[in-house]
C-alpha cells in the first residue's frame, strides 16, 4: 500500500504546485486591480481592504477600453465564422473527394503550420498596405484567417477522415449532391470538432497582439490586448489601472476555458487520428 501511496504523492505534489503558479498571476492581479494607486505602493501584496470597482470603470471607459473590446468581438466572431467554413469545406474535400494533388495539398497546409508568422510578416504587411486593407476589419479578418487556416485544415481533415466512407458513398447513392453531402452529413457529425476548432481559434485570436499592431495602427481600430499593452506605457506609475485592463481581457479567455475544456482538450488531440 505504501508505493502506491507514495506515486499518488509523487504527482499530486507537483500537479498542485503547477496548479498553485498558474492561478496566483490571475489571482494577485485581481488584488492588485481592487487596490488604490497609493494602497499599491504601500505594500503590494497584501489583501485589498475592499472591493474598489474605480479601477475597472476607469479602464473601461476613460482608457477606452470599452471600445477595443467591441472591436475584438467583432473581429473574432468574423474569423472565426469564416475559419469554421473554410476550414469544414477543405476537411471535406481533403479527406473524401479523391483529387489529384490531395494529399500534396494536404501536405502543404500541414507545413504552413511549421511557418511563423515573423517570416511572412513584412510580405503580408505589404499585400495588405497595397490592397488598402491596413487599419481595417476585413484587412485583419483575413489575416487572421491566413494565420490559422492550416491548423483548422489540419484538424478538420484529420476529424473527417475517421468518417467510413460507406457513409458519404451511401448519401450520394440517395441523391445528395457534394454540397448536400457536406450539409446534411459532414456538418452535424463534425460539430464537436467544429466547436473544438472554434473555441481553440477564438482562444488565438483573442490573445493575438504582433498581428493586430501590424495591421491595426491606428488607436481607433485596436483590438484589447493591443489596448491593453498600451496601458503598459501609458499608466506606468497607475499599477492598479493596468491591472484592471489586464483582468478585462483576462476574464473573457478564463470563462470560455472553465465552460469548454473538454472541447479544448479534445481540440488538441483530434489530429492523433490517422489522416
Amino acid at each position: 500500500m505504501r508505493v502506491p501511496r507514495r506515486r499518488r504523492w509523487a504527482v499530486a505534489v507537483p500537479m498542485a504546485a503547477l496548479a498553485l503558479a498558474t492561478v496566483y498571476p490571475l489571482v494577485f492581479t485581481a488584488n492588485v486591480a481592487m487596490k488604490s494607486r497609493r494602497d499599491y505602493i504601500l505594500d503590494r501584496f497584501s489583501p485589498a481592504d475592499s472591493l474598489r470597482w474605480d479601477n475597472i470603470a476607469t479602464a473601461w471607459t476613460s482608457v477606452g477600453l470599452g471600445r477595443y473590446f467591441v472591436n475584438s468581438v467583432i473581429v473574432v466572431a468574423s474569423a472565426v465564422a469564416l475559419l469554421l467554413l473554410i476550414g469544414s469545406m477543405a476537411g471535406f474535400a481533403l479527406s473524401h473527394l479523391r483529387f489529384r494533388g490531395s494529399r500534396a495539398l494536404f501536405l502543404c497546409f500541414l507545413a504552413a503550420l511549421f511557418v511563423p508568422f515573423q517570416v511572412v510578416m513584412v510580405p503580408l504587411a505589404q499585400v495588405m498596405a497595397d490592397t488598402g486593407l491596413i487599419d481595417t476589419y476585413p484587412g485583419l479578418v483575413l489575416a487572421y484567417v491566413a494565420q490559422f487556416l492550416p491548423f483548422s485544415i489540419f484538424l478538420m481533415t484529420s476529424y473527417y477522415s475517421g468518417i467510413p466512407r460507406e457513409i458519404v458513398d451511401a448519401a450520394r447513392v440517395d441523391g445528395n449532391t457534394l454540397y448536400g453531402v457536406y450539409r446534411r452529413i459532414m456538418l452535424p457529425i463534425g460539430r464537436p470538432a467544429l466547436l473544438s476548432v472554434g473555441i481553440l481559434n477564438a482562444l488565438f485570436c483573442w490573445n493575438d497582439v504582433l498581428i493586430s499592431l501590424l495591421m491595426m495602427p491606428s488607436a481607433e481600430h485596436r483590438t484589447l490586448m493591443v489596448g491593453v499593452t498600451s496601458l503598459r506605457g501609458q499608466y506606468s506609475d497607475d499599477i492598479p489601472t493596468f491591472a484592471a485592463g489586464v483582468l478585462i481581457a483576462a476574464l473573457p479567455v478564463l470563462v470560455i476555458y472553465l465552460f469548454f475544456q473538454r472541447q479544448i482538450a479534445d481540440g488538441i488531440t483530434a489530429g492523433a487520428t490517422k489522416g
